[in-house]
């Protein structure tokens, strides 16, 4: 074990994850040295801008824009999150807003960044789902691009420092926000019953956002090609041991709970 590759990775503890974090899933041919990123798109930038780990856990439209503009990286199709985006484009119902369609020619604010996995499936479910005009739509953004070299389209503008989406929304400036959780009366989903759209489309038409994976270092790869089944391996074999406690109605061992009583770090958030 002494001679194997040690690579320094970060991915958040999660249920699939967790027999990983535990050491109950021995990884075959490298180990695993884990680091905790408390917030966990700081790692996602720290990687893209830096290459600063060999193994990642990186947001799916990060990657693709990162892998347009040239970064030295490759995506496992292994997915640690997944999940519908029809609650997260809210409103306020006091506004003149009432259907999606009339989000064009408006300001719809966007959390963070336009390639931000959540706008931009947010923004899919708007136009094939609801018909808009995503062109017609001026989005405003909270803050910056993981990938420093991207350039967003002419209709996207930064929001500025001065107030909050929250803020702008309230104020009638903001036609809506999108992956932003807003709380408050005046705050709700633009979408009716988001959760059933959501499996609604999924039976539909097989529609299951990815939204976040896994990625290596090309580097790695070109000196140790079997290393991407390896790694695939590893986290495979962790989400089986996941999904059968789960079907053994062991949910509190099967998922963080058990890092925590092995010693192991909270997990770390994702916003």
């Amino acid at each position: 074990m002494a001679d194997q590759p040690h690579l320094r990775t970060v991915t958040r503890t999660q249920g699939n994850n967790a027999a990983l974090k535990t050491g109950e899933v021995v990884p075959r041919g490298f180990t695993f040295d884990f680091e905790e990123v408390p917030v966990l798109v700081q790692a996602f930038r720290r990687m893209v801008r830096g290459l600063e780990f060999d193994v990642s856990e990186m947001a799916l439209t990060t990657y693709l824009v990162a892998k347009a503009h040239g970064v030295p990286f490759t995506a496992l199709p292994v997915f640690l999150v997944r999940g519908f985006h029809h609650g997260a484009i809210q409103y306020s119902p006091s506004s003149d807003v009432r259907t999606p369609k009339d989000l064009e020619g408006r300001r719809v604010g966007v959390n963070r960044g336009y390639t931000v996995t959540t706008g931009v499936w947010a923004r899919g479910v708007l136009a094939e789902e609801h018909g808009v005009d995503l062109d017609q739509v001026t989005w405003v953004l909270s803050g910056d691009e993981h990938v420093a070299a991207y350039r967003p389209p002419g209709n996207v503008v930064s929001a500025g420092p001065e107030r909050s989406l929250a803020e702008l929304l309230a104020a009638g400036d903001l036609a809506a926000v999108i992956g932003a959780d807003l709380d408050g009366s005046d705050v709700a989903p633009l979408l009716n019953d988001p959760v059933e759209a959501g499996f609604a489309a999924l039976q539909s038409r097989g529609h299951y956002p990815i939204n976040h994976l896994v990625v290596v270092r090309d580097d790695l790869l070109a000196e140790c090609p079997e290393l991407a089944a390896q790694v695939f391996d590893a986290f495979a074999r962790s989400k089986q041991q996941y999904v059968d406690r789960l079907r053994a109605g062991h949910l509190h061992d099967a998922g963080v709970g058990a890092v925590r009583r092995a010693g192991g770090i909270e997990p770390a958030s994702c916003r």
